[in-house]
């Protein structure tokens, strides 16, 4: 028989721990009427069906019964992540709009909205949450601006408001946060100038498809994404002349110009979109396409600097690209013997040099590419050789330019 006094020790210990167990079931009272806030704002789209656990009248801990919540492991349960929707490919999402009582929601580090139609406003009352590490809201009708008090949050990390209505400028301190390593702004209505990028951790910033305007702004060096495809803006590419870590860069669809900085290919950058811009000057000479050790790009590398105002000749700087689009420029001379040989060995699938001034490439008549590799030569000044023309409907259906268009040089620039 034990001890009289371990026993009771024992029976102690059971009975603070039960005692415990029960005070650890208990959520904040403050967060509980943020979550009822919550759900009386949005509610389930037909056919979805997330809020069909957060059953309020019953006696269950939310934590461990709500969908989309994760509680902090203390005695009193304070809600640290909340993750609205499925997300799920068949479920239409959540509709209504966001509660500013989510503010109440004071230990919270994550915001996960999954595509709906939630409407309205996003609540400045967000900036009160100091603790935010990820705010998502991507794929839903939110309007009005970027709130500025998003500027205050020092742990912010990753912020997603793509795919919305949201219109105004970028608030210049959102740009300068400490810990911020992804921007999403795409796909709104968002306008005037960038502000500097004074975020020195950041890694992905994404602002295409809106009504961006002016030049680009200062870049950080850790940049490894960048888009700001399809908005109106101008001038040279000096910004982005010293971003050695970039892997995707699209600048595509705007009214850039200047010459392309020949350290984008420095690295073997694998995306580089600059189409549908105002660039002219030739391309790089700097032949890095292949390093000594007779790597290429990489599979899924692309360079686009169609429909621009390129001249010169044809450098063999991009011999080695998987999908190469030179297409639509002002570039002469002859196709050089690298992209052939990168053509023959599975290296470039596509090689779209259309409407250009090109005079000659060294294949002959008769000769057989591989059936996966698109080469498009039509309309230089050249007949391209049989058996090579694998051009899209846009390339138009005439072969070649008229002799004309091709008798007329000077200084490298075709003169029409």
């Amino acid at each position: 028989m034990g001890h009289p006094q371990s026993l009771l020790f024992l029976l102690l210990f059971l009975l603070t721990g039960h005692s415990l167990q029960e005070q650890q079931q208990q959520i904040s009272s403050v967060d509980l009427a943020a979550l009822l806030a919550i759900k009386t704002s949005l509610r389930d789209l037909s056919g979805s069906h997330y809020f069909s656990t957060w059953n309020f009248t019953s006696p269950s801990n939310p934590c461990s019964t709500f969908a989309g919540i994760i509680c902090s492991p203390l005695l009193l349960l304070r809600v640290t992540s909340l993750t609205l929707g499925t997300g799920l490919s068949d479920s239409p999402g959540l509709a209504g709009s966001l509660s500013p009582s989510i503010s109440n929601l004071s230990q919270l580090t994550q915001l996960v909205l999954f595509p709906g139609t939630v409407t309205g406003p996003i609540p400045p009352q967000l900036g009160l949450l100091k603790n935010l590490r990820v705010i998502s809201l991507t794929k839903n009708r939110f309007s009005g601006p970027i709130p500025s008090t998003l500027t205050t949050l020092p742990n912010l990390h990753t912020l997603d408001l793509s795919y919305n209505q949201l219109t105004g400028s970028i608030p210049p301190g959102l740009t300068e946060l400490p810990h911020l390593r992804v921007l999403i702004l795409a796909s709104n209505r968002l306008s005037g100038e960038l502000p500097d990028v004074r975020s020195q951790q950041l890694l992905h910033l994404d602002l295409k498809k809106n009504s961006f305007s002016g030049e680009l702004p200062l870049l950080p060096l850790s940049l490894r994404y960048f888009s700001v495809s399809e908005n109106q803006m101008w001038g040279p590419l000096n910004a982005i002349e010293s971003l050695s870590d970039l892997v995707y860069l699209d600048l595509s669809t705007n009214r850039f110009n200047g010459t392309i900085p020949e350290s984008l290919f420095r690295h073997r950058l694998p995306v580089v979109l600059l189409q549908r811009n105002s660039l002219y000057g030739g391309i790089p000479t700097r032949s890095v396409a292949v390093d000594d050790d007779g790597k290429s790009y990489g599979e899924g590398s692309i360079v686009d600097l169609s429909h621009n105002f390129l001249t010169g000749e044809l450098t063999p700087l991009l011999a080695g690209v998987e999908s190469v689009f030179l297409n639509n420029n002002r570039l002469i001379g002859k196709v050089p013997e690298e992209y052939v040989r990168s053509l023959l060995q599975n290296t470039t699938k596509t090689l779209y040099l259309q409407h250009n001034y090109l005079s000659g490439i060294p294949i002959e008549s008769g000769s057989k590419l591989p059936k996966w590799v698109s080469l498009c030569l039509s309309y230089n000044c050249m007949v391209a050789p049989v058996g090579v023309r694998e051009c899209p409907d846009s390339a138009g259906g005439q072969l070649s330019r008229p002799l004309y268009q091709c008798s007329v040089f000077q200084n490298g620039t075709t003169m029409l």
